[in-house]
């Protein structure tokens, strides 16, 4: 099989939640020599983005995606200690959550996978996670970047709520905050005065590359359109 038609493979199975195919494709491609960037960047995350855009389309359930992210999540465990994401070394420190009302962690997790693999030091406050619990870990860390995920269109405003908090702390002009999650649009992000959202992992990555300080940039990203700077 072709590089190619087994990376186009990967991403087929990763949207249908195959787990046992996820990790025979991989195990295939590392031994055909395929990247394990190219196996993370041109299958699973191209899968999971592919699966993401039906589930903003309501054409799948929230169940879907969970299943896919969970053969996502296996694919990239056999993959991760070959990978230097992009080349990029991201020497900032980061705060992320799962905001309050939302149990969902899938996604903060791949991001949290990615920048950690990036070099970035990620304190990861779980889901569920209320405004207060962020200003103290604010307050505590002082990172560079707070990253704020939310699946559900009911708690997307929670998003907000935290940063209205990180300003009533004297704390919003310390950190850039980035949002992310399915129901999340540039749009959003403007309205709520958040400093970027993207709408994948890789993305995520991509947007703390821009975001930080030059103090803690060593990188060599190229922004892709899928990261969108909202000021």
């Amino acid at each position: 099989m072709s590089a190619e038609a087994l990376l186009s493979q990967l991403s087929n199975r990763v949207q249908s939640g195959q787990v046992k195919e996820v990790v025979e494709l991989i195990q295939q491609g590392i031994s055909q020599g395929v990247s394990a960037q190219s196996l993370l960047d041109d299958g699973l995350l191209h899968g999971l983005g592919e699966l993401s855009i039906r589930f903003r389309n309501s054409e799948i359930f929230i169940a879907e995606l969970l299943q896919a992210s969970k053969a996502l999540k296996i694919g990239i465990a056999l993959i991760y200690d070959q990978l230097s994401f992009r080349g990029s070394f991201l020497h900032g420190k980061a705060v992320i959550a799962t905001v309050e009302g939302d149990l969902h962690d899938i996604g903060k997790n791949l991001v949290k996978l990615l920048l950690e693999s990036s070099g970035m030091e990620v304190i990861d406050l779980g889901s569920d996670v209320s405004a207060a619990q962020v200003v103290d870990a604010v307050r505590k860390s002082k990172p560079d970047i707070v990253a704020l995920s939310a699946l559900l269109t009911t708690t997307m405003e929670n998003q907000l709520a935290i940063i209205e908090a990180l300003k009533a702390a004297g704390l919003r002009d310390q950190v850039k905050v980035i949002v992310g999650g399915a129901p999340i649009t540039a749009e959003f992000c403007r309205n709520i005065g958040a400093d970027g959202y993207a709408i994948d992992a890789a993305a995520a990555v991509e947007l703390v590359d821009k975001l930080l300080p030059k103090r803690t940039r060593q990188s060599r990203l190229t922004l892709s359109s899928q990261v969108q700077p909202c000021a």
